[in-house]
């Protein structure tokens, strides 16, 4: 189940900007745009130079993926 209540952000078919993102998971934009330079972040899809989106059901996957049940290595 997406983490969103938004009816917008949990539809399929609805992509999510870099503030869309960053206030589902209460981030700033600036973490948002770190994760997609350094690595780390959901996967993203780049339309063009400026143009870049998020599906939700990649950003569902990328929190599922970070999900830990405790802090030891």
């Amino acid at each position: 189940m997406p983490i969103t209540t938004d009816t917008q952000i949990t539809d399929p078919h609805v992509l999510l900007d870099e503030r869309d993102l960053s206030r589902s998971l209460k981030v700033s934009v600036r973490t948002v745009q770190a994760w997609r330079v350094k690595g780390g972040g959901p996967v993203f899809l780049k339309f063009n130079n400026r143009l870049v989106r998020y599906r939700p059901s990649d950003v569902d996957a990328w929190l599922a993926s970070t999900a830990a049940a405790n802090t030891s290595v």
